[in-house]
């Protein structure tokens, strides 16, 4: 009887979400469009078990590269209701869209002109007729036999915050290096099982300066990039050495005249590098055999194209060198 029933519970939860399927369509494009013009952030709010759905919407959502953060409506209407801009998005789910709290702080979002999205079964309630776009999440029956705890309803309810947040990152074409940034403290094998080019900075973020940089300005870079170190590199993009804080603080105790010095004066020459198509893995093993916390990516022409710092790999303050 009990595993005839457990099965009963998970087929009726399998058909609430597979009934949404065909309701996905213009009101949904509706929040997608409202999510990604939005020059703020997506505020999720709920009471009960809706609200329990909603944190975890908030939290992929976050994880997805949509900034966003739940909010109780209790809460909101007692002060909190400060940390809400205007331009923000409001994601309300409510099943009955008749959730007299959530409605009354509703009611104050929408004098401020804030947009609303309902996630809601029931399309005609006061939630709905505040909304700028409605997502109908109805299931045909809950599976708790008394119809009285939510549990298709929820599940279908997160499910599709698990669309809505599936599509904004494709549309932001959202990438799995930037999943990775944004999961430091995530699994060790998932970053580690990475390439290279998926974790490495680029761009402005890399330390560098020419070998005829005068060694403050170098010094200046790299206070400014905040990794410990500065690249040497040639008008050929090709990386001839790097500075690091060790070497500054070595050069100091000495006494020397910084202001008579350039970067190849105190620079290492022949930096450890790879390349952006090996795994994260042999970064590691590279950075543990020549203990070092820094290194500089190329391409196969050897031109730098990145650097990679072992916060990226490991996640900042939780390494240690095994020597």
């Amino acid at each position: 009887m009990s595993i005839a029933l457990a099965k009963e519970v998970l087929k009726i939860e399998a058909e609430g979400v597979l009934s949404l399927i065909d309701r996905v369509g213009t009101e949904f494009e509706k929040a997608i469009d409202l999510i990604m013009n939005c020059p703020s952030r997506v505020i999720i709010t709920g009471i009960g078990k809706s609200g329990i759905i909603g944190q975890k919407i908030a939290a992929t959502l976050n994880s997805t590269g949509t900034a966003s953060f739940f909010l109780h409506p209790v809460e909101a209407m007692h002060g909190d209701l400060g940390i809400v801009d205007p331009r923000d998005v409001v994601l309300a789910i409510s099943y009955s869209g008749e959730t007299a709290e959530l409605n009354t702080l509703l009611t104050s979002l929408k004098n401020r002109g804030t947009s609303i999205i309902a996630m809601t079964g029931g399309e005609k309630s006061r939630l709905a007729c505040f909304a700028d776009a409605v997502l109908d999440v109805a299931v045909p029956q809950e599976a708790c036999p008394l119809g009285l705890a939510p549990t298709a309803s929820t599940t279908a309810t997160l499910a599709m915050g698990d669309a809505l947040a599936v599509v904004l990152l494709d549309k932001k074409q959202f990438k799995k290096s930037d999943f990775l940034r944004n999961h430091p403290g995530g699994s060790l094998g998932e970053r580690l099982n990475a390439k290279v080019s998926e974790v490495m900075l680029t761009g402005d973020l890399v330390p560098r300066v020419s070998g005829e940089t005068p060694l403050r300005e170098a010094i200046a870079v790299l206070n400014e990039k905040n990794l410990g170190a500065v690249l040497i590199v040639s008008d050929q993009a090709k990386v001839t050495g790097i500075v690091t804080d060790g070497d500054i603080r070595r050069l100091i105790t000495k006494n020397e005249d910084v202001d008579a010095l350039q970067a190849t004066d105190v620079m290492t020459p022949g930096p450890k590098t790879i390349t952006g198509a090996r795994l994260a893995a042999d970064a590691l093993s590279i950075m543990q055999r020549h203990e070092v916390t820094i290194l500089p990516v190329e391409d196969n022409d050897g031109q730098l194209t990145g650097i990679l710092h072992l916060h990226d790999l490991l996640g900042k303050g939780e390494f240690r060198l095994l020597v």
